[in-house]
């Protein structure tokens, strides 16, 4: 089987995939973008859409990673992503639904308006990735593309403090499906490796580990991703983390 995957470092997206790649025992090549050229890249690749993750597998191209998780079901059922239980289905793909159309971009905004204050964290999440580009290079020379990315991601302040007001709430859901079995069950699914990124992801901000660690959701990161590249110290206004205290 051959796979390629088209990602941007540290992207929780990206790396649910690949640890999904992992579970199947799927070889997998990866192609590390930079943030906004991405966007071209995929586009001349051959990928309909702008976003990772991307996947070219056996000559086809699949983007997102929920239409790439069911790809990888068709071709390799074992072991499996899903339940085989109808009603325990609903419930993970539920999960997983929220995953990836609740819990992602907040955080995302919340880690690109940190950017947005100190582009220097950008090297820690780019460890290891093969940009085309010295990192530190990178790192110098991407304010413009910090800019632009969280513009793309409307990380402003408004939209970074909304963010932070809801991230009890979606640590809620995620502590309840733990304690329910849906999630960080004996055999991981489609939601533990969708919802675990984002999590491990949060983790790497200063401001919002102490929110989580103490979480059942931080059992799921651990377990899942234990050491999710980057670091951003703390960054975000004191006034604004009295959003946190219910966490």
């Amino acid at each position: 089987m051959d796979a390629r995957l088209y990602v941007i470092p540290a992207s929780h997206p990206s790396i649910a995939v690949q640890l999904m790649l992992e579970h199947k025992g799927i070889p997998c090549k990866r192609t590390d973008l930079m943030p906004v050229v991405s966007k071209a890249v995929l586009r001349a690749v051959g990928f309909p859409g702008v976003t990772v993750p991307a996947l070219k597998i056996d000559g086809d191209n699949v983007q997102g990673s929920r239409p790439i998780t069911r790809e990888l079901e068709r071709l390799r059922p074992e072991p499996p992503l899903f339940p085989a239980d109808p009603e325990r289905r609903a419930a993970v793909e539920e999960a997983e639904r929220f995953g990836d159309e609740e819990l992602q971009h907040p955080i995302r905004q919340l880690l690109w308006w940190g950017f947005k204050q100190d582009k220097e964290p950008l090297r820690s999440y780019s460890e290891g990735a093969k940009i085309g580009v010295p990192i530190g290079l990178a790192v110098k020379t991407g304010g413009p593309l910090i800019a632009l990315s969280a513009r793309f991601n409307e990380a402003s302040d408004e939209n970074a403090r909304a963010a932070l007001e809801k991230l009890p709430g979606l640590l809620d859901r995620v502590d309840a499906w733990v304690q329910s079995g849906v999630l960080n069950g004996e055999q991981l699914n489609a939601a533990d490796f969708q919802i675990a990124p984002s999590l491990g992801l949060a983790m790497t901000l200063d401001d919002l580990r102490p929110a989580i660690e103490h979480r059942p959701a931080a059992k799921l990161a651990r377990r899942i991703v234990p050491n999710y590249p980057g670091r951003m110290p703390a960054v975000l206004p004191s006034q604004w983390l009295t959003a946190l205290a219910s966490a």
